[in-house]
């Protein structure tokens, strides 16, 4: 299972309605199919720590392995960002930023592996790759 970012920082939270759910997805897919988070998961995670190089030791401590994002997922991300662009566009007459965003690289990395992906925000991911598998709080 692909775990999204949020999965993460809402299994260190404390504050997060999502706590539980979030730390119980961790444990159950380390202890089952395996969990595993990509590259860009863990440069999101060392935004936020105060000690980033630290960052990729402690999720691994949670049973949780540290992938590569495969190179066939750069063209399922472009054309998921190219859609959402445009709906955008449409909706709010607001560019999007040029760089494309990290929950298109996961939702692509989960779809062309074709493993679930454990999200607690699932509604873009839901729109832009319908063929994930989705565990949500």
């Amino acid at each position: 299972m692909l775990l999204d970012t949020n999965v993460l920082i809402c299994a260190s939270d404390d504050a997060s309605p999502h706590k539980d759910w979030a730390q119980l997805a961790i444990a159950g897919a380390a202890s089952s199919e395996g969990a595993a988070i990509n590259a860009v998961c863990l440069a999101e995670i060392c935004v936020g720590e105060k000690q980033p190089g630290m960052a990729a030791d402690r999720i691994r401590s949670w049973g949780v392995e540290i992938l590569d994002v495969p190179a066939a997922a750069a063209d399922v991300c472009a054309r998921a960002y190219v859609q959402y662009c445009a709906r955008r566009q449409r909706q709010s007459r607001k560019d999007s930023p040029r760089t494309p965003l990290p929950d298109f690289f996961i939702g692509a990395h989960a779809e062309i592996m074709g493993w679930t992906l454990a999200t607690a925000d699932p509604s873009r991911i839901r729109t832009y790759f319908p063929a994930v598998r989705l565990l949500t709080p």
